[in-house]
């Protein structure tokens, strides 16, 4: 499958080849790839010959700026002026440390290593009769101290640090001949070590050299003044590069078959708008930033369309015999992506009205495109973390797992020929405009020790594992899994709360309307009234229980509310009417075959539903006890039709404080006890709390700095309910001894009395679960770091994203906490779902959601033994639960969403079943039975009412085929 879908790629890309501007349909292409599907990770690995390399800058690494003969380069100058803080005199001090260098590149397992000479080292003045035969020596030294270590050399000819002497003597890259001078300091190059290096680069981001040397006076020489200078500049520097490589071709590739290439960095760039007219902004911007370079080298010899067009005479001209110079002069498309230029280099006037993202997958397809299919050496590509970070580096290795993770896509979906990754860079270093204020290394360096200790971050870590798996192999734990779910599995989906129909039925209206029984309309008429009617209200949620009915569960999850059943606080005046819609609607329910789940109280951010006069605060020592009562109003009015029972929904909110948590825990508890005590042997149900349960990963898996965070975040936020209930009785230890640390003194005391009063009171374990958050001691970002908790949150940038990451993997892990923690608990998934617009009907992100996430249920049922009873999508309609509904609703017309069909079909098959296999059989559930608990329990009138249901529900179905009214009396 995976050879037809290359070969398929490939003539596709054959057909449309020399098409100018190729690359425009890139926008396109991936605006119409499945969604989310496309945006899932891709488990694969690159092909065996890959190129897996790491890089250093000379400038930035190498120090030693006066050592044994070695000359100015232009940053040594150019840091030395204006208001520059920092050098590059020593930065790492590589100079005096190939040994340690070597070492790292050993330990990452790459197989090629990217340097660059600094030109003014081998020729102080940047000429060959300044020779300096030490400075030589170093780069004989490092070849061959990496070819001892099996690592192939990528050798980057300059890299930004041309001689200080032909800058002040000819004018730098401005001069014309300075195309004849980097000629000859290349032919020294090639035939000094040219028989041990088979990939050159000529120069480093020419675009950088020529804009912001030559024209913002951003990096080294630091020129501004002439706004055409920059396009003169970069005329020269493709001039040289062609040159360089006619002399390799010529001279050197048929005794040494190397290869040589340009390095060239873009950014990426999306339409603000979905016009063809910014599809075309777009193109032309990355035409001013890489076509700049790339379309002379890979098209025609001659700089793009639109850069002519908008530049006019300011943009140089080549002659023909330039053209057929220039052309084709590239063995490979050496690609830089990052932090070197996008969001750092890029300004605003090179966007054209649109907006920059870091998207390497669609600049690859575009180069693929625009350049007929080149081999893509990815040359450069990672991220940075502040300048304080020290060898835990969160942002660098999610960003290198993305970018990596891209380039695999490329070749495994896209077809695109990526032959190499290099991350970067080896070590922290002085990077440039940005001095000593950021780092980009792989390895940490001391910049305050004499020999520049080196560290390995856990972005190195990270590298290293991909580099020995060739990639990210599918691991079975990645697989989908295949089994179904016991028989008695409970399908549910949830809701907030339900609609309660307050309005006037068409029984209370007085007027008088005339039938026109020809057309079926009804005209009132003016002045003419009935008599009013006496008739009992009527229970007209009929369209909601047949829409949950439609679904296909078993289970409905709501919520009641507290403040409206007994606004008055006394349980002995209860809102009649809305207790008596509520005993109506879970009887329907019932008859439905749909087993109610109900909540008795809902945490709320927004308001606190409790009754007025308990001051809506649970901080009241009343309200434990008021809530008991209230418990008791509602076990006895609705524990008929009510099994299962569910005291506090989500009180684990980070805006709940200690003290309220305590008295929610004594209130769920005395409200638990009620039910055992007064209700449980009538009724028979179950009753617990819900707690909100996202999962939280170490964000470095295998750094016990981090395993130790993700454990205190889930005992301040999971074990802080769970464990007083279905633990020790009390809060967490960790959750203690942290807080004792802070010398805090905010965590309530369980007395003996509260400890015996809480402690086991649930017959099920009951968790909401949306996403999952990564986290790791080491702060990075303020507005994400938690001080008490000294956490630092962030996300996997490889994730997909909705309102918040899609995670399926962290509802099993979830799931095996609790089952780690409260050993063989029932367990239900009470809550589960992903907001999505509301106008998406087909809610391809939804459908992918729940299959995933309850695929991850089946593998903690099936594979890890923890005891699931029971799984409920969020939300029934976006009617009150907007964005997250299965039901959508258009004004008043209610639309069946592409997720609801997808739930059903999975509720039908009770899972994932092996195909092929025998279906499984299960017993016929036995049908509810209304008023069955009379029976068991006061056989003489047990006998009557069955009697009398007999009557009265003959009656109702005379009724019902008389009127053909779909309402009922309660």
């Amino acid at each position: 499958m995976r050879d037809l879908i290359a070969l398929l790629t490939f003539l596709a890309f054959t057909s449309a080849a020399a098409k100018p501007n190729a690359g425009l349909k890139t926008w396109s292409r991936f605006s119409k790839l499945p969604y989310p599907g496309d945006k899932a990770f891709l488990y694969d690995t690159f092909p065996e010959d890959f190129i897996w390399a790491v890089g250093t800058a000379a400038y930035q690494v190498e120090g030693a700026f006066e050592k044994d003969g070695k000359g100015l380069s232009i940053w040594d100058t150019f840091t030395r002026g204006g208001n520059r803080m920092a050098t590059g005199d020593v930065g790492s001090d590589s100079y005096h440390n190939i040994h340690a260098d070597i070492r790292a590149i050993g330990q990452l397992g790459v197989s090629h290593y990217r340097f660059s000479l600094s030109w003014s080292r081998i020729f102080p003045n940047g000429t060959r009769g300044s020779y300096n035969k030490i400075g030589t020596n170093y780069y004989r030294t490092l070849i061959k101290r990496l070819k001892e270590i099996r690592v192939q050399p990528v050798v980057t000819l300059y890299h930004w640090d041309l001689p200080d002497h032909l800058q002040q003597s000819l004018g730098g890259w401005s001069n014309p001949e300075l195309v004849g001078i980097f000629k000859d300091y290349a032919d020294f190059c090639f035939h000094t070590f040219g028989d041990d290096v088979k990939y050159w680069i000529t120069i480093d981001n020419p675009f950088v050299v020529a804009r912001h040397g030559y024209g913002t006076g951003v990096v080294a020489p630091g020129i501004k003044n002439d706004p055409d200078l920059p396009f003169r500049v970069g005329h020269n520097l493709l001039k040289a590069h062609a040159a360089a490589w006619h002399l390799y071709d010529r001279h050197y590739r048929p005794r040494q078959h190397g290869k040589l290439s340009m390095a060239l960095a873009s950014h990426w760039i999306k339409p603000s708008r979905t016009r063809l007219e910014s599809l075309r902004e777009c193109q032309c911007s990355l035409d001013h930033v890489l076509g700049w370079f790339a379309r002379p080298l890979f098209t025609d010899g001659d700089y793009p369309p639109c850069m002519k067009a908008r530049l006019g005479s300011r943009l140089p001209s080549f002659t023909q015999e330039e053209r057929e110079q220039v052309r084709g002069t590239a063995d490979f498309f050496a690609l830089s992506h990052g932090a070197a230029l996008s969001f750092q280099l890029i300004n605003d006037s090179l966007k054209f009205g649109q907006q920059e993202d870091l998207d390497l997958r669609m600049l690859l397809y575009w180069v693929n495109a625009e350049y007929d299919r080149p081999p893509i050496f990815v040359v450069q590509s990672g991220w940075y973390v502040l300048g304080n970070t020290k060898t835990e580096d969160p942002k660098h290795m999610y960003y290198l797992k993305t970018f990596i993770a891209e380039a695999l896509k490329s070749i495994i979906i896209d077809g695109v020929n990526v032959i190499g990754y290099t991350a970067w860079s080896l070590i922290d270093g002085f990077e440039w405009h940005r001095e000593y204020g950021i780092r980009r290394g792989l390895y940490y360096v001391d910049f305050n020790t004499p020999d520049m200790k080196r560290e390995p971050k856990t972005s190195a870590t990270f590298y290293r594992n991909v580099i020995q798996r060739n990639g990210f192999p599918e691991l079975p734990e990645n697989r989908p899994a295949q089994g179904v779910f016991p028989c008695d599995f409970a399908w549910g989906v949830s809701a907030n709360s339900i609609q309660v129909e307050s309005t006037p039925s068409q029984f209370a209206d007085p007027s008088v309307y005339r039938w026109n029984v020809n057309n079926g309309e009804l005209m009132r008429l003016e002045g003419f009234s009935s008599p009013p009617l006496r008739r009992n209200t009527h229970c007209a949620d009929y369209a909601t229980v047949d829409e949950i009915r439609q679904m296909g569960v078993n289970h409905f999850h709501f919520s009641l509310n507290w403040s409206a059943l007994v606004p008055s606080g006394d349980v002995a005046r209860p809102n009649a009417a809305l207790l008596g819609y509520y005993r109506c609607f879970t009887r329907q329910l019932l008859q439905a075959s749909v087993t109610p789940v109900v909540t008795l109280w809902h945490h709320t951010r927004q308001r606190s539903s409790l009754p007025a006069p308990l001051d809506t605060n649970w901080e009241n020592l009343e309200t434990p006890e008021a809530f008991a009562d209230y418990a008791r109003l509602c076990y006895r009015e609705l524990g008929a039709h009510v099994k299962i029972w569910i005291t506090l929904n989500e009180p684990n909110d980070e805006m709940v404080s200690y003290q309220e948590g305590h008295q929610m825990l004594r209130a769920h508890a005395l409200a638990w006890h009620a039910y055992d005590r007064e209700f449980r042997h009538l009724q028979g149900g179950q009753v617990s709390l819900a707690l909100h349960m996202d999962w939280v990963e170490p964000a470095f898996s295998f750094s016990r700095e981090d395993v130790e965070p993700a454990k205190r975040v889930l005992d301040f936020f999971v074990g802080w309910f769970a464990e007083p209930v279905f633990g020790s009785g009390d809060y967490p230890l960790g959750m203690r001894s942290w807080l004792r640390q802070l010398n805090s003194l905010d965590l309530p005391v369980f007395n003996e009395e509260d400890r015996r009063l809480v402690k086991g009171t649930y017959d099920f374990f009951a968790i909401s679960h949306f996403s999952t958050k990564l986290v790791t001691h080491a702060k990075e970002d303020s507005y994400t770091y938690t001080a008490m908790l000294e956490v630092q949150h962030m996300i996997d940038t490889t994730w997909i994203m909705s309102s918040m990451p899609v995670v399926p993997w962290g509802l099993r892990k979830a799931l095996n906490w609790v089952k780690e923690h409260y050993s063989d608990v029932p367990v239900y998934v009470m809550a589960n779902g992903v907001q999505e617009d509301p106008a998406r009907f087909k809610d391809s992100l939804r459908v992918y959601y729940l299959y995933n996430y309850i695929n991850e249920a089946l593998k903690a049922y099936t594979l890890d033994g923890v005891n699931l009873k029971g799984y409920f999508a969020y939300a029934l309609s976006d009617q009150r639960d907007p964005g997250f509904g299965l039901y959508g609703q258009v004004h008043e017309e209610v639309i069946v969403k592409a997720s609801l069909s997808n739930y059903r079909n999975i509720i039908q098959h009770n899972g994932f079943p092996v195909q092929g296999a025998e279906p499984q059989q299960c017993p016929s559930l036995p049908q509810p039975c209304l008023g069955c608990h009379v029976l068991t329990k006061r056989p003489v009138v047990g006998f009557l009412t069955l009697v009398g249901s007999g009557v009265l529900i003959t009656l109702g179905l005379i009724i019902y085929y008389s009127s053909r009214r779909h309402k009922e009396c309660y």
